[in-house]
């Protein structure tokens, strides 16, 4: 039979032996990984950066090597060795580098768990990947990692290549290596892990972002009973003691996460940068991962112009420089909605929380008060109401059924009467009961969605309310919202990175751009009028503390009892937005009220945020053009019930609001409150002109409301 067969067999004997020389060419030409991996350190630069950021011209540096503590062999804990062994490679001391047995039995336990998939790559293979190979899915990458899974074998000692991988595999929380994820766990040395531990850090290799213990503890633990189950069939631990471990609470022993951002000196935290540097990491951390943060090798070019933010942080500590003074924020945006400066707190160390970015800091946002009427003034004139539409101006209006289905009483600051003012006048002097006739006619559902169409990323109320600051924003909001204003109807969505370049084998190469988003969301001619009302504010309103000799335009904002109070506004090159308010609430659990502070009765945003935005401006335009705004050359729109269009004259008071107070107007910070707005359903609703229709909340109205 074999002689018959002669020729085909030896064929086949031929190709076999082809194979058997091609793969062991390979292994033999295949050089091995270096026997101690290093870590890349990834650096973060500041806007002046234009050459290559690396370690003499970085603002900060993002690095696992003091995350990462070599451990040899012989003083690794059995536990560890056993736990590691029964989890990701039970015949590690018995193949030569590849488990084809293995992979048999991963396949068929693939199949049979109907695509829940189980590994088959063993510890050798793992460490080849990690040290030398990419994640890539190939058959090419595959079997150059078996290929050099042998060649190590043959190299190296099983217990050489088990320590080489303990000391290299990921754990989560930046630690590289099984002595570096002990202490940031359970902040202890690796030599004192027992059972307990050794199990849930077993768990973890797979995919450790996944499972950490304070924030996924239901992975957690069934990872970690996974693993025991493992332990208890290969005869590591008895059934009883993995049963006591197993119903152990997966926290027990496990320390919070240390501050990443303590790995070294920050440039600029003198003057606040550690907050600006801490939302880069957080947003790289979260786009790319920790592992590819902390030993990437990344270069982060960001935004930061630290030369803007050292102006920002005196003005703010020039201005608050009392004990008991409030906190303040700050947030400068150029016109590409690049970050220039960030202030977020007073002290990094005490406080991590970044109030520049509100909820997305770790805080929570703020009532922005009569700062919101732009938003309001924006859709009113993309609905065709014009600037010179005139309004009754009382102390005090109600009007019926509005606040979901109660009647909305709003009031101007000590109800005082303005007569009958223009939206010109009534933004200038921040006239609450002009502005609340004009939210309920263009409708809350639209005044939400011009202030996310102008950049507010906030989740918005739509109640009549909201023109008066109820919603919650951060002064990123708010910043971002004027800018686009500022940049005549063009948006920019705000970016603290530039560009993120990484190390590889041919270099750097660059893994994200920013560009300018650039949506039209206003005509160049309503984002103009919008801007002629809020010069007026700085000019001759209630912003003139802002004033400081170049054209400027913004609204002031004050919420309820003087609880937050804020001034935002711009050149045609700059946005600022500042903030001032208590972060915490007190004993009695409500927020304290800014009252008298440097002497004030109250703060405003006409006051101190308006002083601190003044000394920023001045400093940072010091010597530098920064462009003029375009007057409207006419005021289209509705007044009367009729289209008509006026000439520009000036920015001059109109003779029925002359005598009016230029006082800053708080506003409430909740529609229910009882100074500012309130609820109630007896009051007789004051009668509004003949050109104002006062209408109920998201009804159909004749000016093109899109509801």
């Amino acid at each position: 039979m074999l002689w018959r067969h002669r020729r085909g067999l030896f064929a086949i004997g031929v190709v076999l032996t082809a194979v058997v020389g091609g793969v062991a060419a390979v292994v033999l030409n295949i050089p091995l990984p270096p026997s101690d991996p290093l870590f890349q350190t990834s650096f973060v630069c500041s806007a002046a950066v234009t050459e290559e950021c690396g370690p003499d011209n970085a603002m900060a540096a993002f690095s696992a090597q003091e995350d990462r503590i070599n451990v040899p062999f012989e003083e690794l804990p059995a536990p560890l060795i056993e736990a590691v062994l029964a989890a990701e490679d039970r015949g590690f001391y018995r193949h030569s580098g590849v488990d084809l047995a293995g992979i048999g039995r991963a396949l068929y336990q693939d199949i049979r768990n109907a695509g829940v998939t189980q590994g088959g790559s063993t510890i050798t293979q793992q460490y080849v990947k990690n040290v030398y190979l990419t994640s890539e899915r190939s058959i090419v990458r595959k079997v150059r990692e078996a290929a050099l899974a042998v060649k190590i074998e043959r190299e190296l000692s099983k217990d050489e290549i088990l320590e080489r991988y303990l000391n290299t595999v990921y754990f989560g929380r930046g630690a590289y290596g099984v002595g570096a994820a002990a202490r940031a766990y359970y902040g202890k040395d690796v030599r004192d892990v027992g059972v307990l531990e050794a199990s849930f850090l077993a768990g973890l290799i797979r995919s450790p972002t996944s499972a950490d213990p304070l924030t996924e503890p239901e992975e957690a633990t069934r990872r970690r009973g996974t693993v025991l189950k493992a332990m208890t069939e290969e005869g590591y631990i008895t059934a009883n003691a993995g049963a006591v471990i197993a119903a152990t609470p997966i926290a027990t022993g496990v320390v919070a996460p240390r501050d990443r951002t303590g790995l070294g000196p920050v440039v600029g935290a003198e003057v606040g940068s550690l907050y600006f540097v801490e939302a880069v990491r957080r947003q790289v951390a979260d786009q790319y991962g920790e592992e590819t943060l902390y030993g990437g090798g990344l270069r982060i070019y960001t935004t930061i112009d630290l030369d803007m933010q050292a102006a920002a942080w005196d003005a703010v500590v020039s201005t608050l420089d009392e004990p008991g003074d409030p906190a303040a924020a700050l947030v400068a945006l150029d016109d590409q909605g690049s970050v220039k400066a960030m202030v977020g707190g007073r002290d990094f160390a005490t406080s991590q929380v970044n109030l520049a970015l509100g909820a997305k800091g770790g805080g929570s946002g703020r009532g922005a008060g009569s700062s919101f009427k732009p938003f309001v003034l924006a859709e009113a004139i993309r609905e065709g109401i014009s600037l010179k539409a005139t309004y009754r101006a009382p102390g005090q209006m109600t009007f019926p059924k509005a606040n979901a289905g109660q009647d909305w009483r709003v009031r101007n600051y000590g109800k005082t009467e303005q007569g009958t003012l223009n939206l010109i006048d009534a933004t200038r002097v921040s006239s609450n009961t002009v502005f609340a006739q004009v939210m309920l006619q263009v409708g809350s559902v639209d005044v939400v969605k011009m202030a996310n169409s102008l950049g507010v990323s906030a989740t918005l109320p739509e109640v009549p309310s909201i023109v008066l600051g109820t919603g919650e924003v951060s002064p990123l909001d708010m910043a971002a919202g004027y800018s686009t204003f500022a940049n005549r109807g063009i948006r920019n969505e705000p970016s603290m990175i530039a560009r993120i370049e990484q190390v590889d084998e041919d270099g750097l190469i660059v893994i994200d751009q920013a560009s300018p988003s650039g949506r039209r969301v206003l005509t160049e001619e309503e984002a103009d009028l919008v801007t002629y009302c809020l010069r007026g504010v700085v000019e001759g309103g209630t912003g003139q503390s802002a004033a400081f000799g170049k054209p400027a335009a913004g609204k002031t904002g004050t919420t309820q009892d003087n609880k937050d109070a804020w001034f935002v506004g711009y050149t045609p090159k700059l946005t600022a937005a500042v903030w001032l308010g208590f972060p915490d609430a007190g004993p009695d659990g409500e927020v304290p009220t800014m009252n008298n502070i440097h002497g004030l009765a109250g703060v405003t945003g006409g006051s101190l945020p308006a002083e601190i935005w003044r000394k920023f401006m001045e400093r940072v335009t010091e010597g530098i053009d920064t462009g003029t705004f375009r007057s409207p050359e006419t005021f289209p729109g509705e007044v009367d019930g009729d289209d008509a269009e006026g000439t520009v004259t000036s920015l001059e008071p109109s003779p029925s609001s002359s005598s009016t107070s230029v006082q800053e107007l708080p506003t409430s910070s909740t529609s229910t409150s009882t100074s500012t707005t309130t609820t109630t359903s007896t009051t007789t609703p004051v009668p509004t002109t003949s050109t104002t229709t006062v209408m109920q909340p998201n009804s159909p109205t004749p000016r093109g409301n899109r509801e």
